[in-house]
């Protein structure tokens, strides 16, 4: 899934990109240690013993997470100074960026949307461990490094209002798939609009809703032509750009 994600954003095939914490800091991980194929109905009291976290049926070693922390820290003080001493006002999408600058990797995702300079939005930055980093790194420097969303909320909403016409593919759901719709509520819809997931309506989720909701509210535009495809995204998603993302690269390409 990851290969897939980065073909689309390495031969530049989106304008920008919306993920969770997870998402960021996991591309980074793979960069610095290898994680492990294990099994969903692994036993967490012997995993835990063991230093390894179970991420649906993928193993970490809570080494990987110090290796982060070592390659990470200097960055964040890097940023502080900026901020401190240039007034740089960073947000999640600039953090990301440098991020994705420093990692010098091909195999990453943040890697290649640095070098097409496709933003990386993370409005959930927090949520993980990179803000666990971010805390960690607060404690011991004072005053702390700011991460303003706000600034980002109006870049990913200007780029929306600009667009003189919008699509979005939403793998998954939750504060991903609403900040996407939300952007788009602004030019009072998308005109274009996928989503990819296994949420049913019933238990309330913003994965759960179906596009006819997001349509009431402004999000979609009517007629567009929106689809929920109920499936799992690693699954689908690689069907779905082989039959459209990759036939233009083959088609640039002269294949």
């Amino acid at each position: 899934m990851l290969q897939v994600l980065r073909y689309v954003i390495q031969h530049d095939l989106v304008d920008c990109v919306v993920t969770s914490a997870g998402g960021i800091e996991e591309d980074l991980i793979k960069c610095l240690r290898p994680s492990y194929l294990g099994k969903f109905t692994m036993d967490g009291k012997s995993l835990r013993a063991n230093g390894m976290n179970r991420a649906g049926n993928v193993l970490i070693p809570n080494d990987n997470y110090c290796a982060f922390e070592d390659w990470l820290n200097p960055l964040l003080d890097e940023c502080l100074k900026e901020q401190e001493e240039l007034k740089v006002n960073w947000t999640p999408s600039k953090l990301i960026r440098r991020l994705g600058e420093r990692i010098d990797n091909e195999e990453s995702i943040l890697y290649w949307a640095a070098k097409n300079n496709i933003p990386v939005f993370c409005p959930a930055l927090t949520d993980g461990s990179l803000g666990d980093m971010l805390y960690f790194h607060s404690v011991k420097s004072s005053p702390g490094l700011r991460v303003d969303i706000v600034e980002d909320v109006r870049h990913i909403n200007t780029i929306a209002v600009k667009s003189h016409k919008t699509g979005s593919i939403i793998l998954g759901g939750g504060v991903v798939k609403h900040h996407i719709n939300n952007a788009n509520l602004m030019r009072n819809g998308s005109d274009h609009t996928v989503f990819i997931n296994t949420g049913q309506e019933f238990d309330g989720s913003d994965s759960g809703a179906q596009p006819d909701e997001a349509i009431s509210w402004g999000k979609v535009k009517p007629g567009a032509g929106a689809v929920k495809v109920h499936a799992e995204a690693t699954l689908v998603f690689p069907l779905l750009v082989a039959e459209t993302f990759a036939k233009v690269v083959r088609k640039n390409m002269g294949l």
